[in-house]
């Protein structure tokens, strides 16, 4: 299974490290049950990671029971007039929702 990081997401999380003095700092990618399409993504930024977790372009962590929901999906960051953020590329995604987050695999 993989996860493909862009550069423009290795780009921004190198910043958000040095700004905040943290050079462990990584986008920590959730897929929780729920949202109004069945699933959502969770994203947080932190410094540690466990066990289990696997780490993607030493950028990016995620579980092993997220990652099959996420396989072959590409992380960027945006940055435009209105906003700037993190978004998800899923190819598994067969239906999403008006708001963004929310995506079904059925």
């Amino acid at each position: 299974m993989s996860l493909n990081i862009d550069d423009t997401a290795v780009k921004r999380i190198n910043e958000l490290r040095a700004q905040q003095g943290k050079n462990a700092l990584k986008l920590r990618i959730t897929v929780d049950g729920g949202g109004c399409a069945g699933f959502q993504y969770k994203l947080e930024l932190t410094d540690s990671t466990g066990g289990e977790d696997m780490v993607f372009a030493d950028s990016v962590v995620t579980d092993p029971i997220s990652l099959p929901f996420l396989d072959g999906s590409t992380v960027r960051f945006d940055q435009g007039l209105i906003g700037s953020e993190f978004k998800i590329d899923n190819p598994n995604a067969k239906m999403g929702c008006g708001c963004g987050t929310s995506f079904s695999v059925i």
